[in-house]
């Protein structure tokens, strides 16, 4: 029996013993529509013999109008990140492109963690000790500078109190 699915026309094969005289519940295997199917009445005439199948079962329908056989996977015969292969798929090129692994353009350069906390370390102390240096200078020149540089180096001193404190407890 072919049937008809309402909703997107598609048509499916289904044993003609399947659909039984009180119907049956089929669902498209395409769009997933549901629908109650009855026989069609040439069929109905016809004395059903043999399988008895439950009319409360639901059948899922998928296209089977062919047999498929099953096919031994092939290998695959090109590499698909051989130039060949880019060139024909996607259109890339690779002949063009210049590779200089060699060359220290390429190489990023990088002072890593350790070296610009160190680095970083090395300009606070030598800003801080300029600035010491040049105090009597600097509050000279800008008088309102006193407040600022004292509370810096008040904090300096702060935090290598609660350095030591921290060191000499361990």
């Amino acid at each position: 029996m072919i049937l008809k699915c309402n909703s997107c026309e598609k048509k499916f094969v289904v044993p003609d013993q399947a659909i039984t005289a009180s119907g049956r519940t089929v669902q498209c295997g395409s769009c997933g529509n549901k629908w109650r199917q009855f026989p069609i009445k040439s069929i109905v005439n016809k004395k059903i013999t043999k399988k008895k199948i439950n009319p409360n079962k639901s059948i899922n329908l998928s296209p089977s109008t062919k047999i498929k056989k099953k096919r031994a996977k092939k290998t695959r015969e090109i590499d698909l990140y051989s130039p060949e292969y880019l060139q024909k798929k996607h259109g890339i090129s690779l002949n063009n492109i210049n590779y200089n692994y060699d060359k220290k353009i390429n190489k990023k350069i990088s002072f890593g963690f350790y070296n610009s906390l160190i680095l970083f370390s090395v300009t606070m102390i030598v800003l801080s000790r300029t600035l010491f240096f040049f105090q009597d200078l600097i509050i000279e020149n800008f008088p309102f500078t006193s407040f600022y540089i004292n509370y810096f180096f008040e904090n300096i001193r702060n935090i290598f109190e609660i350095l030591k404190n921290l060191i000499s407890n361990y």
